[in-house]
């Protein structure tokens, strides 16, 4: 279990700078191949997660294309490790932050941002003024999502870094080791128990910031119009 905590941290972690600014760009800038970049962000959420671990695998394995010169020039391995299983789950659970985050953004008020900047603020200003703060709630939201999504990975981890005690095995893997051995389902049991708690927990929690978040943003928007009637009424 405390493989899988510390596997789904790291996840969590090193997904949370490009998950902002991946949510941010899609839901406040138009470009050229921004549907193109939606699909290829949400491409794990439809493939088959074992598709997942096996295009890691071919990648960053030992003999993979990156895996190899990673190895060779810097001497770093992340197939058949627990840094490979904080990546399979990073990639598994990054587009659900990226969703959750998008949201929250897309939910702001622009012409918050609009004022930031008439007011001589910059791109960069705005954002951690006036974008980020106000789109925390979706960030912890997507976090907990993501947090939850790697602790119940299993397709692209099992594939990409395999079933080794102490180095790979999760949860979830776990509990598969235990339902193929005799007298394993007690063990698999009170993990299951355990994996549904966490799940559940973390899904309660995201939807109660969510439903924080949306009351919030509908108490500011009801201020901001209360306060544009006073001033044309004066």
């Amino acid at each position: 279990m405390m493989l899988s905590l510390k596997v789904s941290s790291w996840s969590v972690l090193i997904i949370l700078i490009p998950g902002i600014f991946t949510g941010w760009l899609l839901a406040r800038r138009n470009f050229v191949g921004k549907s193109l970049l939606d699909g290829i962000i949400h491409l794990p959420l439809v493939l088959p997660p074992v598709v997942t671990g096996y295009l890691l695998l071919l990648l960053l394995g030992k003999q993979g294309a990156i895996g190899l010169w990673l190895d060779q020039t810097f001497g770093i391995t992340f197939a058949f490790s627990w840094r490979g299983a904080v990546l399979a789950t990073a990639l598994m659970s990054f587009p659900l932050m990226v969703r959750s985050i998008r949201l929250s953004i897309s939910a702001i008020e622009i012409k918050l941002e609009q004022a930031a900047r008439s007011l001589g603020a910059s791109t960069i200003n705005t954002f951690f003024t006036i974008t980020l703060p106000l789109s925390l709630p979706g960030i912890i939201s997507g976090s907990i999502l993501a947090f939850a999504r790697s602790l119940g990975e299993f397709g692209a981890t099992i594939t990409f870094v395999g079933n080794i005690e102490s180095e790979t095995r999760t949860l979830p893997l776990a509990i598969y080791t235990y339902i193929q051995i005799p007298d394993g389902n007690e063990p698999a049991q009170r993990l299951l128990i355990i994996s549904v708690i966490l799940a559940f927990g973390a899904l309660l929690v995201s939807n109660l910031i969510e439903r924080r978040a949306s009351y919030l943003l509908d108490e500011a928007a009801i201020a901001e119009k209360k306060q544009a009637w006073s001033q044309n009424k004066v």
